[in-house]
Protein backbone atom coordinates (compact mmCIF):
# COMPACT_ATOMS: atom_id res chain seq x y z
CA UNK A 1 0.00 0.00 0.00
CA UNK A 2 1.01 2.98 -0.82
CA UNK A 3 2.78 5.08 2.46
CA UNK A 4 0.80 8.87 0.42
CA UNK A 5 -2.60 7.17 1.04
CA UNK A 6 -4.86 9.29 3.25
CA UNK A 7 -7.40 8.01 5.67
CA UNK A 8 -9.95 9.01 3.26
CA UNK A 9 -9.09 6.85 0.23
CA UNK A 10 -11.65 4.10 -0.35
CA UNK A 11 -9.13 1.67 -1.98
CA UNK A 12 -6.86 1.98 1.59
CA UNK A 13 -9.94 1.55 3.68
CA UNK A 14 -11.28 -2.01 1.55
CA UNK A 15 -7.36 -3.15 2.15
CA UNK A 16 -7.29 -2.55 5.75
CA UNK A 17 -10.97 -3.83 6.50
CA UNK A 18 -9.96 -6.80 4.21
CA UNK A 19 -7.27 -8.60 6.74
CA UNK A 20 -8.41 -11.20 8.64
CA UNK A 21 -9.81 -10.23 12.44
CA UNK A 22 -6.83 -12.31 14.01
CA UNK A 23 -4.30 -11.29 11.76
CA UNK A 24 -4.45 -7.41 12.38
CA UNK A 25 -1.34 -6.17 13.95
CA UNK A 26 -1.98 -2.60 14.93
CA UNK A 27 1.34 -2.06 17.02
CA UNK A 28 3.47 -1.28 14.02
CA UNK A 29 5.80 1.56 13.90
CA UNK A 30 5.34 1.76 9.82
CA UNK A 31 2.04 2.38 10.51
CA UNK A 32 2.35 5.32 12.82
CA UNK A 33 5.42 7.01 10.84
CA UNK A 34 3.13 6.89 8.04
CA UNK A 35 0.08 8.25 9.88
CA UNK A 36 -1.90 4.69 8.57
CA UNK A 37 -3.02 3.61 11.85
CA UNK A 38 -6.43 5.46 12.59
CA UNK A 39 -8.17 3.09 10.17
CA UNK A 40 -6.86 0.57 12.12
CA UNK A 41 -8.32 1.39 15.12
CA UNK A 42 -11.67 2.51 13.54
CA UNK A 43 -12.17 -0.97 12.34
CA UNK A 44 -11.16 -2.31 15.64
CA UNK A 45 -13.73 0.02 17.98
CA UNK A 46 -16.76 -1.19 15.82
CA UNK A 47 -15.76 -5.35 15.67
CA UNK A 48 -13.49 -5.83 18.20
CA UNK A 49 -13.21 -3.44 20.73
CA UNK A 50 -10.91 -5.81 23.30
CA UNK A 51 -8.74 -7.45 20.63
CA UNK A 52 -6.36 -9.93 20.58
CA UNK A 53 -3.19 -10.32 18.60
CA UNK A 54 -1.63 -13.57 18.57
CA UNK A 55 1.66 -12.96 16.80
CA UNK A 56 2.99 -9.04 17.68
CA UNK A 57 6.72 -7.83 17.51
CA UNK A 58 7.09 -8.66 20.56
CA UNK A 59 4.47 -11.30 21.35
CA UNK A 60 0.80 -11.63 21.68
CA UNK A 61 -1.34 -8.78 23.34
CA UNK A 62 -4.54 -7.47 23.86
CA UNK A 63 -5.38 -3.82 22.32
CA UNK A 64 -8.25 -1.97 24.48
CA UNK A 65 -9.58 1.11 21.51
CA UNK A 66 -12.75 2.47 23.18
CA UNK A 67 -12.04 5.16 25.64
CA UNK A 68 -14.79 4.07 28.52
CA UNK A 69 -12.77 0.11 27.94
CA UNK A 70 -9.17 2.12 28.31
CA UNK A 71 -10.39 4.20 31.61
CA UNK A 72 -11.76 1.16 33.11
CA UNK A 73 -8.01 -0.28 32.58
CA UNK A 74 -6.49 2.47 33.09
CA UNK A 75 -8.11 2.99 36.99
CA UNK A 76 -7.67 -0.87 37.70
CA UNK A 77 -3.88 -1.25 39.11
CA UNK A 78 -5.24 -3.96 41.27
CA UNK A 79 -5.32 -6.28 38.12
CA UNK A 80 -3.69 -4.81 35.31
CA UNK A 81 0.13 -3.46 36.82
CA UNK A 82 2.78 -1.01 35.65
CA UNK A 83 5.17 -2.92 37.31
CA UNK A 84 8.90 -2.99 35.31
CA UNK A 85 9.52 -5.94 36.55
CA UNK A 86 6.71 -7.61 34.54
CA UNK A 87 7.10 -5.56 31.20
CA UNK A 88 6.88 -1.72 32.56
CA UNK A 89 4.54 0.39 30.20
CA UNK A 90 5.56 -0.53 26.74
CA UNK A 91 4.82 -3.70 24.74
CA UNK A 92 8.80 -4.44 23.78
CA UNK A 93 9.20 -4.72 27.67
CA UNK A 94 10.66 -7.31 28.98
CA UNK A 95 11.38 -8.39 25.53
CA UNK A 96 14.45 -6.92 23.88
CA UNK A 97 18.40 -7.12 25.32
CA UNK A 98 17.60 -4.22 28.04
CA UNK A 99 15.30 -4.68 30.80
CA UNK A 100 12.48 -1.95 31.53
CA UNK A 101 14.11 0.90 33.90
CA UNK A 102 12.18 1.70 37.16
CA UNK A 103 10.64 4.59 37.86
CA UNK A 104 7.39 5.58 39.14
CA UNK A 105 5.22 5.39 35.93
CA UNK A 106 6.01 1.89 35.83
CA UNK A 107 5.62 1.06 39.48
CA UNK A 108 2.18 0.17 41.48
CA UNK A 109 1.41 1.55 44.76
CA UNK A 110 2.39 1.92 47.42
CA UNK A 111 5.70 2.58 46.01
CA UNK A 112 4.59 4.77 42.64
CA UNK A 113 2.95 7.43 45.02
CA UNK A 114 5.51 8.44 47.31
CA UNK A 115 7.86 8.23 44.45
CA UNK A 116 5.54 10.59 42.71
CA UNK A 117 4.94 12.79 45.48
CA UNK A 118 8.33 13.45 45.96
CA UNK A 119 8.71 15.55 42.25
CA UNK A 120 4.85 16.52 42.15
CA UNK A 121 5.89 20.18 43.72
CA UNK A 122 8.06 21.02 40.18
CA UNK A 123 4.32 21.46 38.66
CA UNK A 124 2.50 22.62 41.79
CA UNK A 125 0.38 25.83 40.66
CA UNK A 126 2.49 27.99 42.71
CA UNK A 127 5.71 26.48 40.63
CA UNK A 128 3.83 26.93 37.19
CA UNK A 129 2.83 30.75 38.15
CA UNK A 130 6.78 31.06 38.74
CA UNK A 131 7.43 29.59 35.57
CA UNK A 132 5.36 31.16 33.52
CA UNK A 133 6.36 34.92 33.21
CA UNK A 134 10.31 32.86 31.51
CA UNK A 135 8.51 30.55 29.77
CA UNK A 136 6.44 33.28 28.11
CA UNK A 137 10.03 35.23 27.77
CA UNK A 138 11.36 32.68 26.23
CA UNK A 139 9.07 31.78 23.81
CA UNK A 140 9.13 35.87 22.64
CA UNK A 141 12.76 35.49 22.22
CA UNK A 142 12.84 32.19 20.16
CA UNK A 143 9.62 33.51 17.73
CA UNK A 144 11.44 36.96 16.94
CA UNK A 145 14.82 34.96 15.97
CA UNK A 146 12.59 32.96 13.72
CA UNK A 147 13.69 34.01 9.62
CA UNK A 148 10.82 35.53 8.23
CA UNK A 149 9.94 33.92 4.13
CA UNK A 150 12.27 31.33 4.20
CA UNK A 151 11.91 27.38 5.11
CA UNK A 152 12.95 26.69 8.35
CA UNK A 153 12.49 23.70 10.71
CA UNK A 154 9.73 24.27 12.83
CA UNK A 155 10.60 21.01 15.14
CA UNK A 156 14.27 22.24 15.61
CA UNK A 157 13.84 26.22 16.00
CA UNK A 158 10.48 26.13 18.29
CA UNK A 159 9.29 22.92 19.80
CA UNK A 160 12.65 20.96 20.83
CA UNK A 161 14.03 24.66 22.03
CA UNK A 162 10.94 25.64 24.32
CA UNK A 163 10.49 22.59 25.88
CA UNK A 164 14.06 21.55 26.25
CA UNK A 165 14.64 24.61 27.81
CA UNK A 166 11.49 24.36 30.48
CA UNK A 167 13.56 21.20 31.34
CA UNK A 168 16.67 22.37 31.83
CA UNK A 169 15.17 25.05 34.35
CA UNK A 170 12.99 21.95 36.12
CA UNK A 171 16.33 20.18 36.39
CA UNK A 172 18.85 23.17 36.84
CA UNK A 173 20.21 21.70 34.16
CA UNK A 174 23.50 23.33 32.47
CA UNK A 175 21.61 25.80 30.15
CA UNK A 176 24.27 25.96 27.49
CA UNK A 177 24.36 22.12 27.79
CA UNK A 178 20.73 21.75 27.23
CA UNK A 179 20.60 20.05 23.73
CA UNK A 180 21.81 16.50 25.36
CA UNK A 181 18.68 16.53 26.97
CA UNK A 182 16.70 16.29 23.61
CA UNK A 183 19.53 13.86 22.27
CA UNK A 184 19.32 11.51 25.55
CA UNK A 185 15.12 11.47 25.49
CA UNK A 186 15.88 11.04 21.60
CA UNK A 187 17.96 7.87 21.88
CA UNK A 188 15.74 6.29 25.00
CA UNK A 189 12.65 5.92 22.92
CA UNK A 190 14.20 4.95 19.41
CA UNK A 191 14.43 1.99 17.44
CA UNK A 192 18.05 1.41 16.48
CA UNK A 193 18.30 1.51 12.78
CA UNK A 194 15.73 3.46 11.94
CA UNK A 195 17.34 7.39 11.80
CA UNK A 196 18.28 8.07 15.78
CA UNK A 197 20.76 5.79 16.22
CA UNK A 198 22.43 2.95 14.00
CA UNK A 199 22.77 -0.08 16.23
CA UNK A 200 22.05 -1.36 20.10
CA UNK A 201 25.27 -0.29 20.95
CA UNK A 202 25.56 2.92 20.27
CA UNK A 203 22.03 3.80 21.47
CA UNK A 204 23.51 1.87 25.10
CA UNK A 205 26.89 4.14 24.70
CA UNK A 206 24.81 7.27 24.83
CA UNK A 207 22.48 6.15 27.40
CA UNK A 208 25.34 5.07 29.88
CA UNK A 209 26.83 8.73 29.28
CA UNK A 210 22.90 9.97 30.18
CA UNK A 211 23.39 7.71 33.43
CA UNK A 212 26.80 8.77 34.39
CA UNK A 213 26.00 12.50 33.61
CA UNK A 214 22.68 12.39 36.03
CA UNK A 215 24.37 10.61 38.77
CA UNK A 216 26.84 13.21 38.89
CA UNK A 217 24.41 16.00 39.70
CA UNK A 218 23.06 13.35 41.58
CA UNK A 219 26.03 13.55 44.10
CA UNK A 220 26.49 17.04 43.97
CA UNK A 221 23.00 17.78 45.25
CA UNK A 222 22.69 15.12 47.50
CA UNK A 223 25.72 16.67 49.87
CA UNK A 224 24.19 20.37 49.09
CA UNK A 225 22.52 21.95 51.86
CA UNK A 226 21.09 24.46 49.15
CA UNK A 227 17.03 24.66 49.52
CA UNK A 228 16.89 24.04 45.78
CA UNK A 229 13.34 22.95 44.30
CA UNK A 230 15.08 21.17 41.08
CA UNK A 231 13.36 17.84 40.52
CA UNK A 232 17.27 15.86 41.01
CA UNK A 233 17.24 17.98 44.54
CA UNK A 234 13.20 17.19 45.40
CA UNK A 235 14.62 13.36 44.53
CA UNK A 236 17.75 13.68 46.35
CA UNK A 237 16.98 15.03 49.86
CA UNK A 238 12.83 13.20 50.00
CA UNK A 239 13.01 11.15 52.17
CA UNK A 240 10.84 8.54 50.07
CA UNK A 241 13.55 8.67 46.98
CA UNK A 242 16.98 9.88 48.89
CA UNK A 243 18.27 6.15 49.70
CA UNK A 244 16.81 4.81 45.62
CA UNK A 245 19.22 2.81 44.09
CA UNK A 246 21.17 4.59 41.43
CA UNK A 247 19.57 2.78 38.18
CA UNK A 248 16.01 3.38 40.16
CA UNK A 249 16.84 7.26 40.06
CA UNK A 250 18.04 7.14 36.57
CA UNK A 251 14.93 5.34 35.77
CA UNK A 252 12.76 8.20 37.23
CA UNK A 253 15.45 10.45 34.98
CA UNK A 254 14.64 9.32 32.01
CA UNK A 255 10.98 9.27 32.84
CA UNK A 256 11.07 12.98 33.53
CA UNK A 257 13.07 13.81 30.66
CA UNK A 258 11.37 11.90 28.04
CA UNK A 259 7.60 13.33 29.94
CA UNK A 260 9.11 16.66 29.62
CA UNK A 261 10.30 16.86 26.76
CA UNK A 262 8.72 14.25 23.57
CA UNK A 263 4.95 14.88 24.56
CA UNK A 264 4.76 18.92 24.83
CA UNK A 265 7.38 19.28 22.23
CA UNK A 266 5.41 17.21 19.69
CA UNK A 267 2.23 18.58 20.48
CA UNK A 268 3.57 22.29 19.54
CA UNK A 269 4.47 20.70 16.11
CA UNK A 270 1.31 19.26 15.88
CA UNK A 271 -0.78 22.44 16.64
CA UNK A 272 0.92 23.76 13.25
CA UNK A 273 0.13 20.64 11.55
CA UNK A 274 -3.44 20.79 12.74
CA UNK A 275 -4.28 24.06 11.83
CA UNK A 276 -2.71 23.74 8.42
CA UNK A 277 -4.86 21.02 7.69
CA UNK A 278 -7.99 22.96 9.20
CA UNK A 279 -7.39 26.40 7.58
CA UNK A 280 -11.12 27.34 8.64
CA UNK A 281 -10.07 26.76 12.67
CA UNK A 282 -7.01 28.60 12.21
CA UNK A 283 -8.96 31.16 10.91
CA UNK A 284 -11.41 31.13 13.52
CA UNK A 285 -8.24 31.44 16.30
CA UNK A 286 -6.42 33.89 14.49
CA UNK A 287 -10.29 35.84 15.12
CA UNK A 288 -11.26 34.78 18.27
CA UNK A 289 -7.67 34.37 20.37
CA UNK A 290 -9.45 33.62 23.58
CA UNK A 291 -10.08 29.92 22.32
CA UNK A 292 -6.09 29.29 22.93
CA UNK A 293 -6.77 27.16 25.72
CA UNK A 294 -9.82 24.83 23.76
CA UNK A 295 -7.21 24.98 21.05
CA UNK A 296 -4.88 23.38 23.53
CA UNK A 297 -6.65 20.93 24.79
CA UNK A 298 -8.02 19.96 21.87
CA UNK A 299 -4.59 19.39 20.00
CA UNK A 300 -3.58 17.44 23.02
CA UNK A 301 -6.84 15.24 21.70
CA UNK A 302 -5.79 15.38 17.98
CA UNK A 303 -1.98 14.49 18.36
CA UNK A 304 -2.23 11.93 21.56
CA UNK A 305 1.67 12.49 22.01
CA UNK A 306 2.08 8.67 23.36
CA UNK A 307 0.21 6.61 21.31
CA UNK A 308 -0.61 4.08 23.90
CA UNK A 309 -0.21 2.33 27.57
CA UNK A 310 0.60 -0.87 28.63
CA UNK A 311 -0.64 -2.94 31.34
CA UNK A 312 0.27 -6.87 32.70
CA UNK A 313 -2.30 -8.82 34.03
CA UNK A 314 -2.17 -9.85 37.40
CA UNK A 315 -4.26 -12.78 37.49
CA UNK A 316 -7.36 -14.00 34.60
CA UNK A 317 -10.15 -11.72 34.27
CA UNK A 318 -12.74 -11.60 32.33
CA UNK A 319 -12.93 -8.14 30.27
CA UNK A 320 -15.67 -7.58 28.12
CA UNK A 321 -16.56 -10.59 26.97
CA UNK A 322 -13.09 -11.80 26.30
CA UNK A 323 -10.87 -13.81 28.83
CA UNK A 324 -7.28 -11.74 29.51
CA UNK A 325 -4.90 -14.31 31.70
CA UNK A 326 -2.35 -13.98 33.98
CA UNK A 327 0.57 -12.32 32.37
CA UNK A 328 -0.83 -11.06 29.22
CA UNK A 329 0.33 -7.97 27.59
CA UNK A 330 -2.31 -5.22 27.46
CA UNK A 331 -2.26 -2.00 25.43
CA UNK A 332 -4.53 1.00 26.16
CA UNK A 333 -4.77 3.11 22.77
CA UNK A 334 -5.24 6.11 24.20
CA UNK A 335 -4.52 7.05 20.36
CA UNK A 336 -7.66 5.36 19.47
CA UNK A 337 -10.20 6.16 23.05
CA UNK A 338 -9.50 9.98 21.73
CA UNK A 339 -11.08 9.15 18.06
CA UNK A 340 -14.22 7.27 19.71
CA UNK A 341 -17.42 8.40 18.57
CA UNK A 342 -19.17 6.97 21.04
CA UNK A 343 -17.88 9.49 23.68
CA UNK A 344 -16.50 12.37 21.90
CA UNK A 345 -18.44 14.11 19.55
CA UNK A 346 -17.04 14.30 15.35
CA UNK A 347 -13.81 12.95 16.70
CA UNK A 348 -12.35 13.01 13.92
CA UNK A 349 -12.29 16.03 13.20
CA UNK A 350 -10.38 19.08 14.68
CA UNK A 351 -12.48 21.73 16.62
CA UNK A 352 -11.06 24.33 18.89
CA UNK A 353 -13.93 25.80 19.96
CA UNK A 354 -15.31 22.04 21.20
CA UNK A 355 -17.79 22.29 24.23
CA UNK A 356 -15.97 20.06 26.57
CA UNK A 357 -12.05 20.03 24.77
CA UNK A 358 -10.51 18.80 27.78
CA UNK A 359 -12.10 15.33 27.63
CA UNK A 360 -9.53 13.11 26.49
CA UNK A 361 -7.53 10.57 27.68
CA UNK A 362 -3.82 12.05 26.64
CA UNK A 363 -3.00 12.34 29.82
CA UNK A 364 -4.15 9.21 31.25
CA UNK A 365 -6.85 7.92 33.87
CA UNK A 366 -5.92 7.26 37.59
CA UNK A 367 -3.01 7.20 39.49
CA UNK A 368 -0.66 7.23 36.68
CA UNK A 369 -2.20 10.38 35.02
CA UNK A 370 0.38 12.89 33.87
CA UNK A 371 1.71 14.52 36.61
CA UNK A 372 2.65 17.51 34.21
CA UNK A 373 0.07 18.00 32.08
CA UNK A 374 -0.59 21.31 33.59
CA UNK A 375 2.76 22.61 32.78
CA UNK A 376 2.48 20.87 29.01
CA UNK A 377 -0.71 23.26 28.59
CA UNK A 378 0.86 26.41 30.05
CA UNK A 379 3.53 25.57 27.34
CA UNK A 380 1.29 25.67 24.59
CA UNK A 381 -0.70 28.46 25.41
CA UNK A 382 1.98 30.54 26.02
CA UNK A 383 3.68 30.20 22.73
CA UNK A 384 0.52 30.78 20.87
CA UNK A 385 -0.68 33.81 22.70
CA UNK A 386 2.86 34.94 21.44
CA UNK A 387 2.85 33.71 17.85
CA UNK A 388 -0.66 35.24 17.26
CA UNK A 389 0.57 38.54 18.46
CA UNK A 390 3.22 38.25 15.86
CA UNK A 391 2.10 36.47 12.89
CA UNK A 392 -0.80 36.61 10.99
CA UNK A 393 0.33 32.83 9.66
CA UNK A 394 2.80 30.15 9.88
CA UNK A 395 2.55 27.44 6.70
CA UNK A 396 3.69 24.52 6.33
CA UNK A 397 5.34 23.58 3.30
CA UNK A 398 6.48 19.88 3.34
CA UNK A 399 5.42 16.78 4.76
CA UNK A 400 6.49 16.09 8.30
CA UNK A 401 8.88 13.15 8.89
CA UNK A 402 7.50 11.26 11.35
CA UNK A 403 8.95 9.25 14.67
CA UNK A 404 9.37 5.24 14.10
CA UNK A 405 7.70 4.45 17.15
CA UNK A 406 4.56 3.09 17.97
CA UNK A 407 4.68 4.54 21.15
CA UNK A 408 5.56 8.70 20.80
CA UNK A 409 3.19 9.94 18.37
CA UNK A 410 5.76 12.42 17.25
CA UNK A 411 7.62 14.19 14.58
CA UNK A 412 11.52 14.68 13.73
CA UNK A 413 10.96 17.87 10.82
CA UNK A 414 8.49 19.78 9.75
CA UNK A 415 9.31 22.73 7.48
CA UNK A 416 7.15 26.16 7.29
CA UNK A 417 7.36 28.91 6.47
CA UNK A 418 6.63 32.65 8.27
CA UNK A 419 5.63 34.75 5.07
CA UNK A 420 5.40 37.90 7.13
CA UNK A 421 5.38 39.36 10.61
CA UNK A 422 2.33 41.86 11.84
Amino acid sequence: MNAKVTLNDEDFRKAVYSIPLDKLDVARPELFQSNRMLTYFERLRAEDPVHYCADGEFGPYWSITKYNDIMAVDTNHQVFSSESSLGGITLAGAMGDAEPLQMFIAMDPPKHDVQRKAVTPAVSPTNLERLAPIIRERAGKILDDLPIGQPFDWVDKVSIELTTMTLATLFDFPFDERRKLTRWSDVTTARPGFGIVDTFEQKMVEMNEFYAYFVNLWNQRVNSDDARGDLISMLAHHPATRNMSPIEYFGNVVLLTVGGNDTTRNTITGSILALNQNPEQYAMLRARPELIPSMVSETIRWQTPLAYMRRTALEDIEFRGKKIKKGDKVAMWYVSGNRDGDVIERADEYLIDRENPRRHMSFGFGIHRCVGNRLAELQLQIIWEEILKRFPVIEQVAEPKRTYSTFVRGYEHLDVVIPKRL
